[in-house]
């Protein structure tokens, strides 16, 4: 099974997002051209979250859940309309039941032992976590080994001003946090985080 993925390959991870405010915050990502949203279950909320999420998106997005740590965590996230599977970890079980449930699968690796781990078990892309300690280089060579065409998606610190650096080395994609989304944020800030984001990818 192969899953198209959007021409904006980041995804924003709104962690700690509030249902109340979930609408508004999708609104504005959608808006700036993001299709990929998760919603990290290991905050209260974030089932509710994601089901106001699925509602609402274009027909091209994928929303979904992060922090996705067992075959239940897949079927609670499932059931809530969620398309998206990212962990940070490599759960061949979790990853083979998101897979069967025909969720985009993004689970994390830190090596290359856990990748083929992770790509045998029915993985569509590879979440390079914790970035900050992989960095560029430690992408590369990861990138010398793996299949080609595997998408690589650096997660953890990651800033516009990085982003060159990350695609030179072999990123198709990247997971955006902190530095885009945390809660209470002005949706203004939110807007300016999210072109910012946009516009580094597609220089």
């Amino acid at each position: 099974m192969t899953i198209a993925l959007p021409d904006l390959p980041l995804v924003a991870i709104l962690r700690g997002l509030d249902p109340n405010d979930a609408a508004a915050v999708g609104r504005v990502l959608f808006d700036a051209g993001w299709r990929l949203l998760e919603v990290p279950l290991n905050r209260p909320g974030a089932l509710d979250a994601i089901r106001i999420l699925v509602d609402m998106a274009p027909p091209d997005a994928i929303v979904g859940g992060g922090t996705m740590l067992s075959v239940a965590d897949v079927d609670a996230v499932a059931q809530a309309g969620g398309r998206l599977f990212v962990a940070p970890n490599c759960n061949p079980q979790a990853i083979a039941q998101a897979r069967a449930a025909g969720m985009l699968c993004a689970p994390g690796v830190a090596t290359p032992t856990e990748a083929f781990a992770a790509l045998d078990a029915g993985a569509h892309a590879l979440k390079l976590f914790p970035a900050e300690s992989i960095g560029p280089a430690g992408l590369k060579a990861m990138k010398s080994v793996l299949p080609a065409g595997t998408p690589l998606w650096p997660v953890g610190g990651v800033t516009p001003e990085q982003i060159p650096a990350w695609k030179a080395a072999g990123a198709t994609g990247a997971g955006i946090g902190g530095q885009l989304f945390t809660p209470g944020v002005a949706l203004d800030d939110l807007a300016a985080r999210a072109r910012a984001f946009a516009h580094a990818w597609r220089a």
